[in-house]
């Protein structure tokens, strides 16, 4: 331990082989990273390239659906309107039966009637 030269030395030799192993280890790493960042501004490119047409094809989907919606109500309107003109007519026919039926009791009955006043004079 009396030659400081000699530990000085040893040290610093140490000290580049810890840094040659540092290094050699960080090759493949740095590759790594390389290939990563190719992917990646692949990746980028792409979406770049897509990601407006994939936007327009979104909104041109959400214009046609509202479309579609609106037809939809317009639709359910016009099919209420029939249903309730539907039930309106039924009522009336319905009225109408009553009032046929009502008639045709009181045409059967005088003609009941006149059956019996009719064998009656005969008689």
């Amino acid at each position: 331990m009396t030659e400081p030269f000699f530990w000085l030395g040893f040290s610093l030799c140490l000290v580049s082989v810890s840094l040659t192993a540092v290094l050699i280890t960080l090759i493949p790493v740095v590759q790594e990273l390389s290939r990563a960042a190719r992917s990646a501004e692949k990746l980028f490119d792409t979406l770049n390239r897509e990601f407006p047409n994939t936007l327009d094809a979104i909104r041109n989907t959400n214009l046609e659906l509202t479309e579609l919606s609106g037809e939809m109500k317009e639709g359910v309107k016009s099919a209420s309107g029939a249903v309730k003109q539907i039930d309106r007519t039924l009522v009336t026919a319905k009225k109408q039966v009553e009032t046929v039926q009502i008639k045709s009791r009181g045409f059967w009955a005088g003609v009941k009637a006149g059956i019996k006043t009719w064998q009656t004079d005969n008689n």
